[in-house]
């Protein structure tokens, strides 16, 4: 999947961008880490018991140069793209995907627009 400026995971209520004057400091400090090629990564597990390892894998990785990113959230192997946003089954899930990325536009790491 490529960097891009705005993200829109299928069947999402929310479109994200990057807010632009988000910092690297401000990534490291809300627990993005520095991958070996310079970008920035966020590891979530979404799982509705917590502690359970059973859930879904959320990642979001922003490049280098701050002005791209990308979400993917995949089954626990990482391997296989899963949209939680489907069905009513994963309310608990969803609303703690909604959680975390709310909380990362309160932290003016990014932006949300509703579709």
């Amino acid at each position: 999947m490529a960097f891009e400026t705005t993200v829109a995971l299928k069947d999402c209520r929310y479109s994200y961008q990057i807010n632009p004057s988000v910092k690297k400091f401000t990534l490291r400090d809300n627990t993005f880490e520095m991958t070996k090629s310079g970008n920035y990564q966020l590891s979530r597990i979404l799982e509705e018991v917590p502690n359970s390892n059973q859930g879904f894998l959320l990642k979001i990785i922003i490049n280098s140069d701050l002005d791209s990113f990308k979400i993917n959230i995949t089954d626990q192997s990482g391997l296989r793209l899963v949209n939680i946003f489907k069905t009513d089954g994963n309310k608990v899930i969803q609303e703690k995907f909604y959680f975390l990325m709310d909380s990362l536009v309160d932290r003016e790491i990014f932006t949300k627009k509703e579709k």
